[in-house]
C-alpha cells in the first residue's frame, strides 16, 4: 500500500505571502509555491485547497525519506509550535522548486525557438511569394 502525506506551509517573504506545498509519495518529494498576496486568513487558504490543489503543477520528484509520526498528542503540540516558530521552507523543497524553474526555462526556450523558427518560415514563403508576383508574365 502507497503512503501519500501533503503539507502546506504559508510564510511571509517580503513582500507577498507564500505558500509551499509538499507531496511525499512512494517516497518521492515534489513541490509546488503559491504566492497569496496578503496575508491569507485560514478559511482563504482552505478554500484555495479546495478549489486549486488538482491544477498546481508540481515539481519533478525528488527522493526523500519519511519521518516517522509522533503519535503522542504533546509531542504532536511540541512539532506544531516548532514549525510556526521556523522560517522559510526545507532544503529538498528549496531543490525541487530549483528543478522546476529550470524544467519551466527550458520548455519556454524550445517554445520561442519553435516560434521563431516558423515565423522565419513564414517570411521566407512570404518573401518567395512575392518574387513569383514579380516575374508572373515575363
Amino acid at each position: 500500500m502507497d503512503k501519500i502525506s501533503g503539507k502546506l506551509t504559508v510564510y511571509f517573504e517580503d513582500p507577498f505571502w507564500v505558500g509551499v506545498f509538499e507531496r511525499i509519495s512512494d517516497g518521492k518529494l515534489s513541490v509546488c509555491k503559491v504566492t497569496f498576496g496578503a496575508e491569507p486568513k485560514d478559511y482563504e487558504v482552505w478554500d484555495f485547497v479546495l478549489r486549486c490543489y488538482s491544477r498546481l503543477m508540481f515539481s519533478p520528484a525528488v527522493a526523500a525519506r519519511l519521518k516517522p509520526i509522533a503519535r503522542n498528542p504533546k509531542r504532536r503540540l511540541r512539532d506544531a509550535k516548532k514549525q510556526t516558530q521556523s522560517v522559510g521552507i526545507g532544503t529538498k523543497s528549496q531543490q525541487a522548486l530549483q528543478m522546476q524553474r529550470e524544467e519551466k526555462k527550458l520548455s519556454s526556450r524550445k517554445d520561442s525557438r519553435t516560434a521563431k523558427e516558423a515565423g522565419k518560415e513564414q517570411r521566407f514563403q512570404l518573401k518567395q511569394q512575392k518574387r513569383k508576383e514579380k516575374h508572373r508574365g515575363h
